[in-house]
């Protein structure tokens, strides 16, 4: 295969759907490539001392995309070698244990791959208009991410 087949290509996808490790790393595989870094995002069953039961996303999907798809163009201009990214994000109804984002990104190398996830992860809470709603045994509360720029905005 000559590398001009193998595109650089991100994959970007908000679904309801449980979502599948294999399947998100397996988009990012390239002969070209030594490494393929993944980022889980999983529910789990506590938050401060409360029982969470589940988790909902909703989200404005078309500008969550658009925002995802600026993460993607700015991880290829700091990071030049990245080759394929992966972000998947579910929305509704999480259960304990599952996965709500699964990030994979290749390079030739582990260094770029391991940063990019970190930067994708990290600007993705900051920017990204999906929200989450915490189900505990007796309420239920949105919750804002702390790196989000518009919940400090007024503080």
């Amino acid at each position: 295969m000559d590398e001009s087949e193998d595109v650089p290509k991100d994959f970007i996808k908000l679904k309801s759907e449980k979502l599948s490790v294999d399947e998100v790393s397996e988009l990012v595989v390239s002969p070209y490539c030594g490494a393929v870094s993944l980022f889980i995002g999983t529910t789990r069953n506590n938050f401060e001392g409360k029982k969470v039961i589940h988790l909902e996303y909703e989200a404005y999907t078309s500008m969550a995309e658009s925002e995802i798809k600026k993460i993607c163009r700015d991880v290829r201009q700091k990071w030049p070698s990245i080759k394929h990214i992966a972000v998947h994000h579910r929305l509704g109804v999480v259960p304990i244990t599952e996965a709500s984002v699964i990030i994979a990104v290749s390079s030739p190398h582990r260094a770029e791959s391991l940063e990019a996830v970190t930067y994708c992860i990290n600007t993705l809470k900051a920017s990204v208009p999906i929200w989450k709603k915490e189900i505990y045994e007796d309420e239920y509360s949105w919750k804002e991410n702390k790196e989000c720029f518009w919940t400090n905005s007024e503080k």
